[in-house]
């Protein structure tokens, strides 16, 4: 049992969402914390408001229309009790920010637990890109585990697996399981498609299933811009070097969420789809989880 001093409970992390049942953020029901800020760009990406921060230009206050948002020493601040969730500030905002992200700390996430506690199984952290704010997910998972009212909750982190392998070992010993996107095989496709390349994923993959702490690989399949299915022979031949327990989820292109460019690129139908899961089935010997809903 790790002792209460040696954890910062006055710790805090920048959180863009929270949602307090989810049961597609890992095994079983699931509080899932979406923390701001990502180190990707992707062109397909369904929630680009959390990559940045928000660099308080106020463009997006007077597009509120419930008063909600306000410039208080040149800064801007959301009065979540006046928002009415029309997210027009999300839409006008030229940085890919919100303004309505909070400020939690680990003390008062552990009460947020406590309250849903019996209806959970697990805490899925997940962004934007949960790693960039390591020390906060540290100390919230080393509270989870020494509280003896949360000790039977899982913790998972959703990840685009670019963090450091000695970053995931301060986290290694504290997690119990871990989501990584794999988003294009060659690493030029990678860095076209989310400004950087893969080498760091493919480390980052590796060293969780060697420590079992691989649950989920997920392939986003965008028709005619990723390179999944072109490099399918080298793509199945890596995962089936991974343990046979480790998921493989794949997941289909669509627009919802998606901005500029990525609007342009046809969306991944439910045939294309079947045809590209019957590949890899074909290759891997085992199932893969399909999406189920493409909209």
């Amino acid at each position: 049992m790790l002792q209460s001093d040696t954890i910062n409970f006055d710790k805090k992390g920048i959180i863009s969402k929270i949602l307090t049942f989810s049961c597609v953020d890992g095994p079983g029901n699931r509080l899932v914390i979406f923390l701001q800020g990502c180190n990707f760009d992707c062109i397909s990406c369904h929630n680009p408001h959390t990559i940045n921060h928000c660099d308080h230009c106020a463009d997006c206050v007077a597009s509120c229309p419930t008063g909600a948002l306000t410039v208080e020493n040149n800064k801007v601040k959301w009065r979540q009790a006046l928002c009415s969730g029309c997210d027009k500030c999300i839409d006008i905002c030229p940085s890919k920010s919100t303004p309505k992200t909070s400020s939690y700390s680990v003390r008062q996430l552990l009460e947020l637990l406590t309250q849903h506690r019996h209806f959970l199984n697990g805490i899925t952290v997940s962004g934007g890109e949960s790693t960039l704010q390591l020390a906060f997910l540290v100390e919230l998972f080393k509270a989870v585990k020494a509280n003896a009212a949360l000790s039977h909750l899982s913790c998972y982190v959703d990840s685009n697996g670019s963090l450091s392998e000695q970053g995931w070992n301060k986290l290694l010993p504290y997690i119990d399981g871990t989501m990584i996107d794999l988003k294009a095989w060659q690493n030029a496709t990678h860095l076209w498609l989310v400004g950087r390349g893969n080498h760091r994923v493919m480390q980052t993959i590796n060293q969780l299933a060697a420590h079992n702490k691989l649950y989920e690989v997920r392939l986003l399949y965008i028709p005619g811009k990723t390179d999944l299915l072109s490099e399918i022979d080298a793509l199945c031949e890596y995962l089936n070097t991974l343990p046979q327990q480790v998921i493989i989820r794949l997941n289909a292109f669509q627009h919802h969420g998606v901005i500029g460019e990525g609007l342009t690129w046809d969306k991944c139908s439910e045939q294309q789809m079947l045809m590209f899961s019957k590949k890899l089935v074909a290759r891997l010997g085992r199932e893969v989880l399909l999406p189920s809903v493409y909209t």
